[in-house]
């Protein structure tokens, strides 16, 4: 799962890394929530573009949003079948620029928040699904959802699913689905390999989605351990 996350790294070497062309100004985030806008990746028209999607994914086809359940992840063994994602994984793959995540585990009673980050450091891209859902009024709303999958072993010890994380290498494949079919991307949605990330634990203070701060994603000292 994935319910909160960090972008940290500098717009120009997003721009980089994505090969967008737009040149937005985004401030580093420390805890972005679900039904916030989000930075996407979209290949459209033959080129990258960068947009903003509200993290809450919603099929064209839903008539009320009120009465749709909040969708934040898909989860990759039933993105092919499932009527919500069949649209989207044929012709709305996305990414999503993330620098780390935040994962809470039941420890004593209570849940326990650790924050999850590449070990080389530097950013990542989640595999997200994209969808613009249209109102009874004409209104346009693009939505998105992280694409997960089960935890390898040593990460389960977390939480039993982690985010598709999409390789530099492979961006191509992703996103460009003119190209590249569902069957050409299956074999990408795969946890991360071992090894690949690292995680400590942080304060509680992540849990209030108001706080957006550098201080969220360091480890816990032991004062802070004291009185949480």
């Amino acid at each position: 799962m994935c319910g909160r996350y960090v972008l940290l790294t500098a717009p120009d070497a997003l721009r980089q890394l994505f090969a967008y062309g737009e040149q937005p100004n985004m401030p580093a985030r420390y805890n972005i929530a679900p039904t916030q806008p989000v930075p996407v990746v979209l290949h459209e028209m033959g080129a990258r573009h960068f947009l903003l999607m509200r993290w809450a994914f919603m099929p064209a086809w839903v008539k009320d949003p009120r009465a749709f359940a909040l969708v934040i992840n898909a989860r990759s063994e039933t993105v092919r079948d499932k009527p919500a994602f069949k649209n989207a994984i044929k012709r709305r793959r996305c990414l999503l620029p993330a620098d780390g995540y935040y994962e809470w585990q039941e420890r004593g009673g209570r849940k326990r928040p650790f924050y999850i980050h590449p070990r080389d450091g530097g950013p990542m891209a989640f595999a997200g699904l994209a969808e613009t859902w249209v109102g009874p009024n004409g209104e346009e709303v693009d939505t998105v959802a992280i694409v997960t999958t089960a935890a390898a072993p040593e990460m389960a010890v977390l939480h039993h699913r982690v985010p598709v994380t999409i390789a530099p290498e492979h961006f191509e494949r992703w996103l460009d689905c003119a190209a590249f079919n569902v069957d050409a991307v299956t074999g990408l949605m795969v946890p991360p390999r071992a090894g690949a990330l690292v995680w400590h634990e942080v304060s509680t203070a992540v849990n209030h989605v108001a706080k957006d701060t550098p201080q969220l994603i360091l480890p816990l000292t032991e004062e802070q351990a004291a009185v949480e």
